[in-house]
Order: C-alpha cells, then sequence, then structure tokens
C-alpha cells in the first residue's frame, strides 16, 4: 500500500536556486519533503509526496521559483505502487528472466520512464537509482520479467522518451548469466559489489 497517492520531482541546475524553490513549495501546500539536497555536478534536486492537489500545487510553485534553473521535473498524480517504493529505496529481489536496464541523463526522465514501464507490462522493477553521487546526475532503472513482457515495457518507455527528445540508452539481456544476477542482487555500484569468483576461472 502505498504511502503517498503522488510523488514529485524538481532538479534544479544552482543549489541556490533549488534550496529557494524548495522553500517556496513547503511553504504552499501540505506536502511531506521526502529528500532533498545536493547531487552530482553541484545541481540540487527535491522530492516530495503527498495527495495529488498538494502535491499538484507545490509542484506548480516549484517551477515558478525555479525558471531558468530548473533542469527536469516529473510529477505523478497517481504513481504505480511498485516504483512508489523503490522512489523511496526499497529494492525488489531480483527475479528471473530477462533483464532491461534504461539509463537517461536526468533522474526526473527515469522515473517516468519506469512509471510507463510498469503501467504498460508485468515486469518486476529491481531498482531506480536517482542522480547519486556515483551516477554523473544520470538516472537507472533495472528491470526482469519475461523476455516479451520485457520488450513490450522498454519499448514503451523509451519510445516516449525519445518523443519528448530525451537521450535514453537501454539494453535488454534475454538470459542474464546466473552471477550477473546474484551481483545485481548485492549491489549496482562498484565500491559496494562483492568479490565474486566464476567457476573454472583459476591459474
Amino acid at each position: 500500500m502505498k504511502k503517498f497517492p503522488a510523488l514529485a520531482i524538481l532538479e534544479f541546475r544552482d543549489i541556490s536556486a533549488g534550496l529557494f524553490a524548495t522553500d517556496a513549495m513547503i511553504k504552499k501546500s501540505p506536502i511531506a519533503l521526502l529528500k532533498a539536497g545536493i547531487i552530482t555536478g553541484g545541481r540540487y534536486m527535491t522530492l516530495i509526496g503527498g495527495s495529488t492537489a498538494s502535491v499538484d500545487e507545490a509542484f506548480q510553485e516549484g517551477i515558478f521559483w525555479g525558471k531558468d534553473s530548473l533542469i527536469d521535473k516529473v510529477m505523478l498524480p497517481d504513481i504505480h505502487e511498485k516504483l512508489h517504493d523503490a522512489v523511496l529505496g526499497r529494492r525488489h529481489p531480483v527475479a528471473d528472466g530477462a533483464m532491461a536496464v534504461i539509463e537517461t541523463p536526468t533522474a526526473s526522465s527515469n522515473v517516468r520512464a519506469a512509471e510507463l514501464a510498469l503501467k504498460g507490462a508485468p515486469v518486476e522493477l529491481v531498482e531506480i537509482r536517482l542522480a547519486e553521487s556515483r551516477l554523473a546526475g544520470k538516472g537507472l532503472s533495472i528491470y526482469r520479467g519475461e523476455l516479451h513482457d520485457i520488450e513490450a515495457a522498454v519499448e514503451m518507455a523509451v519510445s516516449f522518451l525519445r518523443r519528448a527528445h530525451v537521450e535514453v540508452l537501454s539494453r535488454i539481456i534475454a538470459a542474464p548469466h546466473e552471477t550477473l544476477t546474484d551481483q545485481i542482487s548485492g549491489s549496482t555500484f562498484f565500491h559496494d559489489a562483492k568479490l565474486l569468483e566464476l567457476d573454472g576461472e583459476v591459474d
């Protein structure tokens, strides 16, 4: 059961503009400030949640005060439950089947891609990462499911983003090696990855 019916993300080029706009958003309507802070490249990102009406009002306020500093934004008035949980930092167990990766230049565009993928096909969202320190401002999402469902989900999400002139990258792995699956189950960051030796890989 999702706690917040609606979520929104705003990404600002300047920290000062981001702080100012975020303050204005909080003052404008009764929202939950879920996360806000500096991201890669000296940018600022704000994630808010709440009722659809409250989030929309705050979202519009953020757009108004963000002005030219606003890099990207997304508001989901009826966010998919799996995406809701993933955005709040919950990872889904890595299931069997094909795997897909969608990579976008901003966090907002990846959240939009994930919403389309999840609502368009019965796939699992393993995780979504939003402009964290080692992502250079990018968004990244990983999916698992039956190959035909994965292909359909990626096609819907990527086609939409390309029509919106977003430089989206995607790959589908039809039958991922179990070692890669084990690696992703732990972490997608190199720094956090555990050593996994393949059988037979000895001198």
